[in-house]
């Protein structure tokens, strides 16, 4: 699925909805995640925006994790639903997931987008494991399915990364490829200040340097 096309500097609520959600479900937070989701649902999310956040989250965060915060937004929805709020259900995936060799070619295929060209290095010659599991899971599994949109995945996983001590390699990669999905230089700025105003300081600061030392090599600096 390509990128939703946008020339706004400024994120949509429902936009900034995914960050919270991102950050508080990959640092294992659930007081922070379930006011988060909350305010997310409130402010455009459907169920299966959500869910699909937290199912990205395993790629990231591991497993644990995504089961937690899955957990937990069963218990948001049930208490909504209690409180007599309807929650808009939104889509499932629009095709079926390709398998096999066809579903490693796709993940390529949206790993060569996504990044902006082939991804070798030689990490990936030493343990071609990884690099077959990312083609396949992540950007196979995960961004072939395109009832979420490719420029919310990357603010989630944007949110996600700025959430983990030690992933500052990976969060400013996923800074480049939010730019390449159409996400703008001011609209990652008003992400770092999502985080501070909603998450906390360590990521928000994680996230500004990381999108400074992007911009820089984007500059030459």
């Amino acid at each position: 699925m390509s990128s939703t096309s946008t020339t706004s500097e400024t994120l949509t609520a429902r936009q900034q909805a995914i960050v919270p959600i991102a950050a508080f479900s990959a640092a294992g937070d659930m007081s922070g995640l379930d006011v988060s989701l909350n305010r997310g649902l409130d402010d455009g999310l459907t169920v299966s925006d959500a869910r699909e956040i937290l199912v990205q989250l395993y790629a990231y965060a591991g497993f644990p994790r995504s089961l937690n915060a899955l957990g937990e937004l069963t218990k948001v929805l049930a208490s909504r639903k209690e409180r007599g709020i309807e929650d808009a259900p939104g889509q499932a995936p629009g095709h079926p997931i390709p398998t096999g060799e066809a579903l490693l070619a796709a993940g390529t295929a949206n790993q060569t987008r996504l990044t902006g060209g082939p991804v070798k290095g030689p990490v990936f010659d030493f343990a071609p494991a990884i690099d077959e599991y990312l083609k396949t899971h992540l950007f196979g599994d995960i961004f072939e399915r395109d009832n979420l949109d490719w420029q919310s995945r990357e603010l989630a996983t944007v949110g996600m990364l700025a959430a983990l001590p030690g992933a500052e390699p990976q969060l400013q990669a996923h800074m480049r490829i939010s730019m390449n999905v159409g996400i703008t230089t001011g609209q990652l700025h008003q992400l770092v200040e999502v985080l501070a105003e909603r998450v906390n300081v360590g990521s928000s600061r994680r996230a500004h340097e990381a999108l400074e030392r992007q911009l820089a090599a984007k500059s030459g600096r």
